[in-house]
């Protein structure tokens, strides 16, 4: 089966915007408490604080591109703040300043580009999730190279080589991208209008408010070095207040576009915000891997090989290895079970990667409790964790992706991309703050993301003949 060649372009664009984003995702947890002393609970909620506003900026990035400077420009935008943010990653002085950069440039890039994917496709071709599952594999190519490059350069040469890494990363991306662009739709092919004044006024607010910020940072970060928690605590306050300004003025933006739907579109809405409020619980639990697996490799896992130490952040390649080995296979086996009698609803496909990512938890939870009587386990323990995340990530990611470009109206594809985003920015923020949110219920973290996972994922099986009614789709998948 022959893919578009554009398809090609994306691959390896977004495989390097990959590398340098899980690159830094490797290292900012290990960073923050190894090298910047910030205790465990405060340096997993300034990861959730990022991890979620990287997820939720593209509901604000893909309505822009839709409405004013098309997926082309705004993926060039993206690239380059981006390619800027990791730099700066490279100062501790400017570590604040560098997350916003990855932030807002995420935000034009993100959405834009999965966007791009969906239009290569006409309606209904059957080969599109299979290409969203290929796609999948340029994102898992580069996140498997880039704990190992920037994991080795930042735990063994100093943490500014691996974010430096990160940003050289980012750089082949926008090359790759520049170079074939001809290769793609047309550039803006959703309508933009011009700017309002309100429009105005929200970019002027924002450009100020913004420029504050970076004014602050960079004035105030050198004394305040000694006080990294009081200084993180103040921009997280100031990031979170911007998160929710943006979530107010998507959801304005969403339900003006809503209101010009037909009404088969508006079903179709209505499927997609629901999958995203089911997809909360699934990525509340697959974002733990920057943050407390993370640790756990770092804390409790057995790293001795040979004669020395393997870097805790070798581990987060585990993953997008998996992905690749595996990534083939569900391409083919989703195509010849979509064909067959035996096919199944997106909505099934979702649920069941909700179950296996909940077993994954049980191995997780079962490995946390020897590790407080032993100390440190063997690596074996994760090994089984991530390959079980991974099965459950390739029943559910992919699939969601496909189904939002699948569902969504073509003036509003990379809105909606942005606002399924905006669901995986409440899951990673959870993910963050999870641990201590429900210390008081005295219930253990894994064995809390065993029941939230598989009960989640049991609903929306149950649920999924009613949604697949409303998606109004002449095949079953």
């Amino acid at each position: 089966m022959t893919h578009p060649k554009g398809l090609y372009i994306l691959f390896f664009t977004e495989m390097w915007e990959r590398f340098s984003y899980y690159g830094m995702r490797a290292l900012l947890v290990l960073y923050l408490v190894n090298h910047l002393n910030i205790e465990r609970a405060h340096a997993l909620e300034i990861y959730a604080t990022y991890t979620g506003l990287v997820y939720l900026t593209p509901i604000l990035g893909g309505y822009l591109a839709d409405r004013y400077i098309g997926t082309h420009r705004a993926i060039l935008i993206g690239a380059m703040v981006m390619a800027l943010g990791h730099f700066a990653m490279a100062f501790e002085s400017l570590l604040y300043l560098a997350l916003g950069l990855l932030i807002v440039g995420n935000g034009f890039f993100k959405p834009n580009i999965s966007a791009l994917v969906g239009q290569l496709y006409p309606p209904n071709d059957v080969r599109r999730d299979s290409g969203f599952t290929l796609f999948y594999m340029g994102i898992n190519l580069g996140a498997f190279f880039s704990p190992l490059v920037c994991g080795t350069l930042g735990e063994m040469f100093g943490w500014h080589y691996g974010f430096a890494a990160a940003g050289i990363g980012m750089l082949f991306g926008l090359v790759i991208f520049l170079y074939g662009q001809h290769l793609l739709t047309p550039a803006g092919s959703s309508q933009r209008q011009p700017l309002v004044a309100t429009d105005w006024i929200v970019v002027i607010s924002g450009t100020a408010l913004a420029c504050a910020m970076v004014w602050g940072v960079v004035a105030f970060s050198p004394p305040l070095l000694r006080f990294w928690q009081t200084l993180a605590t103040s921009m997280q306050l100031m990031l979170q207040t911007l998160a929710l300004a943006v979530i107010l003025y998507g959801l304005s933006l969403g339900f003006k576009s809503y209101r010009h739907l037909q009404k088969i579109e508006r079903d179709r809405v209505v499927v997609i915000l629901i999958l995203g409020m089911f997809v909360i619980f699934f990525w509340m639990g697959f974002e733990q891997a920057g943050g407390t697996l993370n640790l756990f490799a770092d804390k409790h896992t057995d790293r001795s090989f040979l004669n020395g130490v393997i870097p805790a952040s070798y581990f987060q390649s585990l993953n997008p290895l998996l992905i690749l080995l595996l990534a083939p296979i569900f391409s083919i086996f989703w195509i010849r079970l979509d064909q067959s009698r035996f096919a199944l609803s997106i909505s099934v496909k979702m649920g069941l990667g909700m179950i296996i990512l909940g077993l994954g938890f049980v191995v997780m939870a079962l490995a946390q409790a020897q590790a407080d009587r032993l100390g440190t386990v063997s690596p074996i323990w994760l090994m089984v964790v991530y390959l079980l995340h991974t099965i459950g990530e390739l029943f559910l990611s992919p699939i969601g992706l496909s189904m939002v470009t699948k569902l969504a109206a073509t003036k509003i594809v990379s809105m909606m991309m942005g606002i399924w985003f905006g669901f995986i920015a409440v899951a990673s923020y959870l993910a963050g703050t999870l641990e201590s949110l429900i210390k008081h219920w005295d219930i253990p973290l894994y064995w809390f993301l065993v029941i939230s996972s598989c009960g989640a994922g049991l609903l929306l099986i149950l649920i999924s003949p009613w949604l697949s009614k409303r998606m109004h789709l002449t095949d079953v998948a």
